[in-house]
């Protein structure tokens, strides 16, 4: 299912293979949360060469309801997308929503933010959830425990995670005949590197078909970041995809790529679109400023989207002071667009092996 292909020092490339289509590695996932990019069609991702999208299950699952969607065909038909689709099993919500939730040894008892009522995830249910939502690619139930947590709750949470892992895994061998679905586990193990690396390898003796790196960016400095994925990061398998979750910033997938990360997420370039805080070759463009005010430029030279073709930034910023709908969908298309054309750029300095040199080039002009 995963094929890898080159690689430049650490990073690699390769092609991973699922149901609805191959998806050349390294690559990024848009957030569709519940079934949409926000302000975005998915005939435009696809333009833009987005290859698979992000959406969750825990959300699907409140509204509207994983049954619904089945009906309907699956989520790929439901939303219009035919590529690949990953969900999330709902495991962040674990630690996302502390406030309204209650955490046992079987699942997770959830109050709805939408209207009160009790929700009750257990690994098995979110396996099937997903399986009913039609995803290609499915991730187990983990608890994501916050940056600041002491070592002994840390320790607690990953025997729960790994026990948790065994039981998605033995209900979706039961349940995969009819869905060509890939099963993804997801290290824990908070900043503790020891911890990391158990948690690596309890998953890998499991056996998954990818593996993911999450409970970071949760608060930890960057450098807790980087020095957890060093420490990871050769526990798990190098046939195997490598996935790091919730991450990040045009930087820090620079630094996971080199440290060998094949897939990458993050509400970034959709959130800060909408709050006019937005990415380009030459860095970060925060429209709202007045310096935009009567700068006809575009917003990035270097960049060929729909945005950058047809608009300067002083229209950008017109439309973003005026509270104008149409100032979310151009910043989101353009945000989605240099976010895709980075992994693009990625993919291809692997292939021609000169990966660091891109890194070292692309940081160089790029300011924060």
């Amino acid at each position: 299912m995963f094929k890898l292909n080159k690689t430049s020092g650490s990073a690699r490339s390769g092609t991973l293979k699922t149901a609805h289509g191959e998806i050349k590695t390294p690559f990024f996932m848009p957030i569709a949360t519940v079934g949409a990019i926000k302000g975005l069609t998915t005939d435009e991702i696809g333009d833009l060469g987005g290859q698979i999208i992000l959406s969750n299950t825990y959300h699907l699952h409140l509204r509207p309801g994983e049954d619904t969607v089945e009906k309907a065909g699956g989520l790929h038909k439901f939303m219009n997308w035919n590529g690949p689709i990953l969900t999330d099993s709902g495991g962040y919500q674990i630690f996302s929503l502390a406030g309204i939730r209650k955490l046992k040894d079987d699942g997770v008892e959830f109050q709805s933010h939408l209207n009160g009522d009790k929700i009750f995830l257990t690994p098995e249910k979110a396996i099937e959830i997903q399986m009913k939502l039609d995803s290609d690619i499915i991730m187990v139930l983990d608890e994501c425990p916050a940056a600041d947590k002491d070592k002994k709750y840390v320790e607690k949470s990953l025997e729960l995670t790994t026990k948790w892992a065994k039981r998605c895994k033995t209900f979706h061998a039961t349940r995969n005949t009819q869905h060509a679905t890939q099963l993804f586990g997801i290290v824990q193990g908070g900043m503790h590197a020891d911890l990391r690396k158990q948690s690596a390898k309890e998953l890998v003796e499991i056996g998954f078909d990818g593996y993911a790196i999450g409970g970071l960016s949760v608060g930890e400095p960057n450098e807790v970041m980087y020095e957890m994925l060093d420490e990871t990061i050769p526990s798990l398998p190098e046939d195997k995809p490598r996935y790091l979750m919730g991450v990040g910033t045009p930087l820090d997938i620079l630094e996971a790529v080199s440290r060998g990360v094949d897939m990458f997420d993050c509400v970034l370039p959709t959130r800060n679109a909408r709050h006019g805080y937005l990415f380009t070759s030459n860095g970060v463009v925060r429209i709202r400023n007045e310096q935009y005010k009567e700068d006809f430029t575009p917003l990035d030279p270097n960049c060929d989207c729909y945005t950058c073709k047809n608009f300067t930034k002083a229209y950008l910023r017109h439309l973003f002071i005026a509270n104008e709908i149409l100032s979310l969908r151009l910043n989101t298309l353009h945000n989605i667009a240099f976010y895709l054309k980075l992994m693009s750029d990625i993919r291809k300095s692997i292939e021609e092996d000169r990966f660091d040199d891109f890194k070292r080039e692309f940081l160089s002009g790029f300011k924060i």
